[in-house]
């Protein structure tokens, strides 16, 4: 294949989903008389509209694989607009080299067919291409993205911050600057209140402009992640929530850490009671015995989460989140949803 010009591939941007747009709920309430998958589908899209009907419950969103650049970014940033969620667990990438990526101006695009198949990668690395199976990135913005959050590092006072501050940083930073597209997750849930945890937050563009930070203070006091405290915070937001509900998108460190508040708390000397309610999208399963694929039934035996409303969904998440998420969203239980601001009240110690 002959070298294209780098304008040539990255042409065609991914287009965010929109649940308002679209009415599915005849469609999930139709597969409830299905079987597989399909059914499993819609009980979960009932599970979370109980969830978001239950006034004494704080819904948690868990964020794990590349869900931002697959065109998923809009449906979550209406959750948190509408107080369909209340907080926030993600993997580092989809906040940051993802979600504020875009909202500093840069797309994800689509790739031509034949690059899926990954014989014209080292193509793309020649052209500072990054690819996600068949989505196209501009390494070159993502390294503006770095360095846009070392910037942001250098202007905080010299201290630990745990992942939810810092995000709380760079959604002030973007209602200073103007975000440069539609929607931006860490925008919204910074106008509402919702905190963001990133426990492996280093893993992603964060990490690069930290590591970047530290490098250039050398022994000065400098900008540290305080990743017990995260956990901490997290705890919080269980300890002040009558009930917690998870809608878990993916697996991996997001799902284990939401599970574990359970536990933390009760090492804390509190009774606190397992999550009322809990998802699971993945396409991942128990035999290789990782984490991603446990399931909700198995995290029971953790004292983690109950049994009567957990519904694991065994489906890709840019099928699967749309359905759900847009079948809560036009049944209009959350209508009634108070804002719970959960990020004014974690942070303050036990």
């Amino acid at each position: 294949m002959e070298m294209p010009k780098k304008e040539e591939l990255l042409r065609e941007p991914i287009e965010h989903y929109d649940i308002t747009a679209h009415n599915v709920v005849p469609v999930v309430e139709a597969m409830r008389n299905m079987s597989y998958s399909a059914r499993d589908l819609s009980r979960a899209a009932e599970i979370y509209d109980r969830m978001l009907r239950d006034e004494q419950c704080a819904v948690i969103l868990c964020l794990a694989g590349s869900l931002i650049s697959a065109g998923l970014k809009q449906v979550f940033t209406d959750l948190i607009r509408n107080h369909m969620v209340d907080a926030v667990v993600s993997t580092g990438a989809n906040i940051v080299d993802q979600d504020f990526f875009e909202a500093l101006g840069f797309r994800h695009y689509v790739a031509p067919e034949r690059f899926k198949a990954g014989l014209d990668d080292t193509m793309l690395h020649e052209l500072h291409i990054d690819r996600i199976y068949d989505t196209l990135i501009d390494e070159d913005e993502l390294r503006i993205c770095d360095e846009t959050v070392r910037k942001i590092a250098d202007n905080l006072d010299p201290r630990p911050y745990t992942s939810r501050e810092f995000i709380g940083e760079m959604g002030k930073y973007l209602l200073e600057v103007g975000i440069k597209t539609h929607a931006s997750i860490v925008l919204e849930a910074f106008s509402e209140d919702v905190p963001i945890f990133c426990p492996a937050f280093s893993d992603s563009s964060a990490g690069f402009g930290l590591v970047a930070h530290q490098a250039a203070r050398g022994k000065q006091p400098r900008v540290t992640l305080d990743s017990a405290r995260d956990f901490l915070e997290l705890t919080q937001v269980k300890l002040k929530s009558e009930h917690t509900g998870l809608l878990m998108v993916g697996g991996g460190v997001p799902k284990n850490f939401a599970q574990d508040i359970v536990v933390a708390a009760e090492i804390l000397g509190h009774e606190v009671p397992m999550h009322k309610y809990a998802i699971q999208i993945t396409v991942a399963d128990v035999r290789d015995g990782a984490l991603s694929g446990s399931t909700l039934k198995e995290a029971n035996s953790w004292g983690k989460v109950d049994t009567t409303y957990e519904q694991m969904v065994y489906c890709e998440a840019t099928v699967a989140v749309p359905l759900i998420a847009g079948y809560a969203y036009h049944k209009g239980g959350w209508k009634n949803r108070r804002p719970r601001r959960l990020a004014q009240l974690v942070g303050g110690g036990e």
